[in-house]
């Protein structure tokens, strides 16, 4: 089995070790190829531009014929310009270039504009305000009007990587308001596993929220990790309506995927912080 994995970078690499785990080919494509250290058995790793029809095109002629396309692919902290070229333009240039090739696309659950608090499934409403969020729920149609798996991703974190408790941990967070807002999270590696377990065929084409069994408020998150640290509360300010993603208020419900057998391994944030912190 062959899977053509677009992005490489964070959770591609996790992606990347599951598969070749399990036994698969890969090959990883990313905007600029870097050689790895220590040679990957089945790992070919690629460069290739996303937003390049062309560039596509001459990487479809290069390599044997997926079984399966996972897009994981960062905007590199980008704008709109950034998230429609790499998103929108790129789903689109796989499918073109890539007849009947499964394939499935990382969103996130930001798409989901609740500011109530509400639980949150596949079939909510998902109407973000912001244009990053739109081009986000224009890139899930194109994959979904073509058979497509769309993963909403919630915020990830893991090995060296989580800007909630770096911050924490530094002095530098703060709690909005009376910290109501829900944090919805992953690991890594909870996603990574659920992307192999739709290669497998458990997941059919449609949307599924990819996240932790364990929603935290924000003052229950940084209550925890006060007592887990022995450090004190972050101050209290307004809430940040500027985020890059928007403001939003909701638990996400994983129901639908574990229903399907994958159970995340990290079951909270909170139960991982303790490891986390060592790698940071």
């Amino acid at each position: 089995m062959h899977l053509l994995l677009c992005g490489h970078g964070y959770l591609g690499q996790a992606v990347s070790r599951e598969f070749l785990n399990a036994g698969w080919n890969v090959t990883a494509v990313s905007l600029s190829k870097a050689a790895p250290e220590t040679p990957v058995p089945n790992l070919h790793e690629l460069s290739a531009d996303l937003s390049s029809s062309d560039s596509i095109a001459q990487l479809a002629d290069s390599i044997p014929s997926p079984d399966f396309i996972v897009h994981c692919a960062a905007s590199g902290r980008g704008g709109p310009e950034a998230y429609r070229s790499v998103y929108l333009n790129g789903c689109q240039h796989l499918i073109d270039h890539f007849h009947g090739i499964p394939l499935l696309f990382t969103s996130s659950t930001s798409v989901y504009p609740q500011t109530d608090g509400s639980t949150v499934s596949e079939e909510s409403p998902a109407d973000p305000e912001r244009e990053t969020g739109q081009i986000l729920r224009q890139t899930e149609k194109v994959a979904l009007n073509h058979e497509g798996i769309v993963f909403r991703l919630a915020g990830i974190y893991g090995p060296g990587r989580s800007v909630i408790l770096k911050k924490f941990l530094a002095g530098e967070a703060t709690l909005e308001e009376d910290g109501r807002r829900i944090l919805n999270q992953i690991h890594r590696d909870d996603a990574a596993r659920a992307i192999l377990q739709a290669a497998l065929g458990y997941c059919g084409p449609g949307i599924w929220n990819v996240s932790d069994s364990t929603p935290t408020s924000q003052l229950d998150t940084y209550t925890g990790l006060a007592e887990t640290f022995g450090k004190p509360m972050p101050p209290s300010v307004p809430r940040d309506l500027n985020r890059k993603r928007g403001w939003t208020h909701k638990s996400v419900d994983n129901s639908k995927l574990r229903q399907i057998g994958w159970t995340p391994r990290h079951s909270s944030f909170l139960s991982a912080a303790r490891e986390i912190a060592d790698s940071l």
